[in-house]
């Protein structure tokens, strides 16, 4: 890339029109907005704001098209309550507020740099439960609209009773489980996050079919007897030697002939393609002690030391929805 001056400006400048969309999901700002225009002074109002910092907040939202102005009232664009919304069809405020969050700590990445330690967590306005929600709501943001599509690479994809391993948002055992309308699924994650899987359960008809079983993988056995494990978005955030250990107790947990199928970015092994995993490598530096992206090659080899046969990519793509199934040999 042929590098101006003009265009490292813009680069540096660019986290602000991010940021005035960030402030304004972890305000939830679009619901103030959802069913009357309004003017500052009242948002102010029903927001518990102060005015002349939402004043500023609103038209910086304006400038950027997020917002329309007219005779001093705010309101949503046309069609837009659909993303901006929390109870909107394809919401993305979830997704903006856990943005938000790794915005704070991505601000903290010269002195992780310097010092080797994961940066400081800083509550958002919603504190950390509501930051906790916001990271289980987002995964079910960006995961929902691809499961069917993600899952169809997993082939054949046949099985009894599906493991999901930290699968609390529900969203993948939901897909599989559509998939094999005949099967069952164990979804093991958190006990304080476990439960938000329920509701969505229950909402589609599923409750039935799956169990719901508290623990952390770090340090307890998971529940035995599943032909499928589903590991997604969890190898980045762990060391290889972390990662070494949880295939070993995905092992343990498989029936004999039993696969593996792990969803995650895989890296080049020059490690600087895909963009998106370099970036995302970053991410984990700010966010985890130990957590980065992996090469095919290094988890074939961490597989491989936990007994799994066979590793294959089954989908690739630039992003989280690359797919590795392993086997558990028949006769383990």
């Amino acid at each position: 890339m042929n590098w101006t001056a003009e265009a490292l400006l813009d680069l540096g400048r660019s986290y602000q029109p991010a940021m005035v969309f960030a402030a304004a999901a972890e305000l939830e700002l679009f619901d103030a907005l959802a069913t009357e225009p309004l003017t500052a002074d009242a948002l102010a109002s029903k927001l518990h704001g102060d005015l002349r910092s939402l004043t500023i907040l609103l038209d910086a939202l304006t400038a950027l098209g997020l917002l329309i102005k007219q005779d001093e009232r705010y309101s949503l664009p046309p069609g837009t309550d659909a993303f901006l919304t929390t109870a909107g069809r394809h919401s993305l405020v979830a997704m903006a507020q856990h943005q938000a969050n790794c915005a704070r700590r991505w601000a903290q990445l010269a002195r992780v740099v310097r010092t080797g330690e994961p940066a400081e967590r800083v509550a958002s306005v919603r504190g950390e439960s509501g930051d906790h929600a916001s990271f289980i709501a987002a995964m079910h943001c960006v995961s929902a609209p691809v499961a069917t599509q993600v899952i169809a690479a997993i082939e054949p994809l046949q099985f009894r009773h599906l493991l999901d391993v930290g699968g609390a948002s529900g969203t993948w055992t939901m897909a599989f489980l559509r998939a094999c309308p005949s099967a069952t699924a164990t979804i093991f994650d958190l006990p304080e996050v476990i439960r938000l899987a329920q509701s969505r359960l229950v909402e589609a008809g599923l409750a039935g079919r799956a169990k719901l079983v508290g623990g952390d993988f770090k340090t307890d056995t998971l529940p035995p007897g599943a032909d499928l494990a589903w590991v997604s978005a969890i190898v980045h955030q762990n060391s290889r030697e972390e990662n070494r250990r949880l295939f070993v107790k995905v092992f343990q947990a498989l029936q004999p002939g039993g696969r593996l199928a792990i969803r995650d970015i895989l890296m080049e092994p020059g490690r600087t393609r895909p963009v998106a995993g370099a970036l995302f490598a970053v991410n984990m530096l700010v966010g985890t002690k130990r957590g980065g992206t992996f090469t095919l090659e290094e988890l074939r080899e961490d597989l491989a030391v936990a007994g799994f046969a066979k590793p294959e990519v089954v989908r690739r793509e630039e992003g989280m929805n690359c797919v590795v199934v392993a086997g558990k040999p028949a006769g383990a």
